[in-house]
């Protein structure tokens, strides 16, 4: 897979028209219909339903396109930073996050690192798991954030603690649970649940423990943390997360549950000088 196949499938979901796409990227036709066959064949799937009037998006073209994007986007970023670095003393750090829900613990860390190493330029990457895992062992990222249990073990990787975080329950400002110091699944059972598949996969499990203890009519589906938080804010029902910090929402913890280990992945033969520093600086 390479960028000039997902730059010609976005151009074509994007305009929905071969022709149209062509021309944007001053392509033949044939070319962009030989770049879509081509990653096509290497997924697996096709993206694309074809008639002689019209152009759709298949739902695996739906949900390829979102993540096409990222990545083209990251590319043309890290190349962007590349080029106006060059020559420069500027110290770059390319931190790696595999969802959304790694975000607010991250900001903790960058607020360490800004006070003791303020020429340090991080460079935040949030790309869905698998393809994030790939990028750090080929090198493409210094350091990934994570939930220990949700990296395999690679060797030569080393990691780093930076919080024990518990699973909570997260539920809307002023609910009647909201006040509690910790709540018991069985307590959530005659609530209504957002389920989230951009967690740890530990609160997943939790999830999908107390959705059966639900009615489908009371379940609601969200794909990453932020709609999720926003559909709780809104009142529709809660969702299990590790502890959060958003406003609008309370997080109570989950009791019988053990807290999740988060931290940094590294490599850690012969890391950088500057890697280093950001290292000792995230432990103070």
């Amino acid at each position: 897979m390479n960028t000039q196949q997902l730059e010609t499938f976005i151009q074509v979901a994007d305009n929905l028209n071969f022709a149209r796409a062509a021309e944007v990227l001053n392509m033949t036709q044939s070319a962009v219909s030989r770049q879509v066959h081509s990653l096509e064949e290497e997924l697996g799937v096709k993206l694309f339903l074809r008639t002689t009037r019209t152009v759709t998006l298949t739902p695996a073209g739906v949900g390829f396109l979102e993540d096409a994007k990222k990545v083209v986007n990251t590319l043309k970023i890290a190349t962007a930073k590349a080029a106006k670095s060059a020559g420069s003393s500027i110290q770059v750090v390319t931190i790696g996050c595999g969802s959304e829900a790694d975000l607010d613990l991250l900001g903790k860390i960058l607020t360490k690192t800004r006070a003791s190493m303020p020429e340090v330029h991080p460079f935040v990457k949030v790309i869905p798991h698998r393809s994030i895992l790939s990028l750090f062992s080929q090198g493409d990222i210094d350091v990934l954030c994570g939930f220990r249990d949700d990296v395999p073990k690679i060797s030569g990787v080393s990691y780093r603690e930076i919080a024990d975080i518990p699973i909570c329950c997260a539920l809307p400002d002023g609910f009647s649970l909201s006040e509690k110091s910790e709540i018991s699944e069985s307590e959530l059972y005659s609530e209504e649940l957002i389920l989230c598949n951009a967690l740890p996969s530990k609160a997943i499990q939790i999830q999908e423990q107390i959705a059966s203890h639900i009615l489908p009519e009371k379940t609601y589906m969200c794909e990453n943390l932020h709609a999720t938080l926003a559909m709780v804010r809104a009142g529709y029902g809660f969702t299990i997360t590790p502890k959060i910090e958003f406003s609008g929402v309370k997080c109570v913890p989950l009791s019988d549950t053990k807290s999740l280990s988060y931290g940094l992945f590294y490599k850690s033969d012969s890391p950088t000088a500057v890697l280093k520093k950001f290292l000792e600086a995230s432990a103070v």
